[in-house]
């Protein structure tokens, strides 16, 4: 019998684990994951982006936690001696409807208090010789990291601080009773006096499974990533992104720097087929049933089809793809686009057809359920565990 179980060993619920682990030092906690290492799904599957903040609404928990959860993350890298580059991001317009969404991000910026320097096209070249461009932002405290050395190390700490990490067992049912939770594993049974689930790719399974009444269902976003050739390696000095559109939730396609001195060009947006489809093959059946029997799906498809066709033509179609990455960097030829694993995006969605933008939190008596986690998540995974933390104290109070 546990005090505590966390289930999922992604870079949020490892900070959850460890956290708690410092919050209630006495109490014996589990964290459970159905594969053999942590931080395997969209942690591992990510660029790597220590995010500043920019894009978020002022007020809202994605602009909180970003903030906080940058200098935390930076904190414990130099703690820990994990290597991060505070390398910088510039936001690239390209034209001038850009330019005008650049302007808007800049107040955004400063109304969630960034530091942000705005550039004209000179200023820009002068920075960033290979990118082309009518002005930028440039946003000083953005950098980059490898999250799987940071979960390896939370890991360590919470193993270390007497945690329970039970890796390769997969959560295969769920029950609550009045005393505690039961938690049924391909290869055990455990029980716990309360719950935590920050799963992800599957959070509104374990939320059904606890028949805890949810309006969202997990909608899989795959982003499609290329490696560019290793004479690539300084073609830029800061992380290149382009000016999003303000109606999507999806960044565009950047050049990013990776902490070991590559550089990546991606991702794109397109529908995924499968909730962990990180390979070429990328259907699953049950996957798809489940998208296609939720009413939200299809209001969603209808909403954005225009969109979704475009970054599924670019995904066949290499040389569209390519073209995107043209409008910063020209040197870029379409042999250089070499294979990289891809990232999937949890993103949820409600019934109505609308996404989830901001944090999306549900519970019953004994449990606590992440249901949306959205980016910048690894950024903010150390303030996202103090959040789960006090709610969860809340809860236990009130009982």
């Amino acid at each position: 019998m546990y005090d505590i179980a966390v289930i999922g060993a992604g870079i949020v619920g490892l900070s959850t684990a460890w956290q708690l682990q410092k919050r209630y030092p006495q109490w014996n906690i589990v964290l459970i994951d159905k594969e053999q290492e942590v931080g395997t799904h969209q942690t591992g599957h990510n660029s790597g982006v220590i995010h500043a903040g920019v894009y978020y609404a002022p007020g809202s928990l994605k602009a909180k936690f970003c903030k906080q959860g940058a200098e935390a993350t930076k904190t414990f890298c130099h703690k820990h001696h994990i290597d991060f580059d505070q390398c910088g991001k510039l936001l690239v317009a390209t034209n001038e409807l850009e330019k005008q969404r650049m302007d808007a991000l800049y107040t955004r910026c400063l109304e969630n208090d960034l530091e942000v320097i705005k550039l004209d096209e000179e200023q820009l070249k002068e920075r960033e010789p290979n990118v082309k461009g009518i002005g930028a932002l440039f946003v000083p405290s953005t950098g980059i990291v490898n999250y799987r050395h940071v979960c390896q190390k939370l890991a360590e700490l919470f193993v270390k601080g007497g945690g329970d990490l039970r890796l390769g067992s997969e959560v295969v049912d769920l029950s609550e009773s009045h005393e505690q939770v039961t938690i049924t594993l391909d290869n055990d049974v455990v029980s716990a006096s309360y719950l935590v689930s920050c799963s992800g790719l599957m959070a509104d399974r374990l939320t059904k499974m606890l028949n805890i009444p949810t309006d969202f269902q997990i909608i899989p976003f795959r982003g499609e990533y290329y490696q560019l050739p290793s004479k690539f390696n300084n073609v830029v000095n800061h992380l290149i992104y382009p000016i999003p559109d303000p109606d999507l939730p999806f960044l565009g396609v950047h050049l990013t720097r990776m902490i070991d001195g590559s550089v990546t060009v991606g991702p794109n947006a397109v529908q995924g087929w499968k909730r962990e489809g990180y390979g070429r093959i990328n259907i699953s059946p049950r996957d798809i049933l489940d998208m296609v029997r939720f009413s939200g799906f299809w209001k969603l498809l209808f909403k954005h089809w225009r969109t979704g066709l475009v970054e599924t033509k670019n995904s066949w179609y290499k040389p569209g793809y390519l073209a995107q990455v043209r409008k910063y960097c020209e040197q870029i030829k379409l042999e250089d686009l070499q294979y990289y694993p891809a990232g999937i995006r949890a993103q949820a969605v409600m019934k109505d057809g609308s996404l989830v933008h901001d944090f999306l939190f549900s519970q019953s008596t004994r449990t606590l359920h992440v249901c949306n986690a959205p980016s910048p998540a690894a950024t903010s995974a150390f303030p996202i565990g103090a959040y789960i933390v006090d709610t969860l104290d809340r809860q236990i109070t009130s009982l």
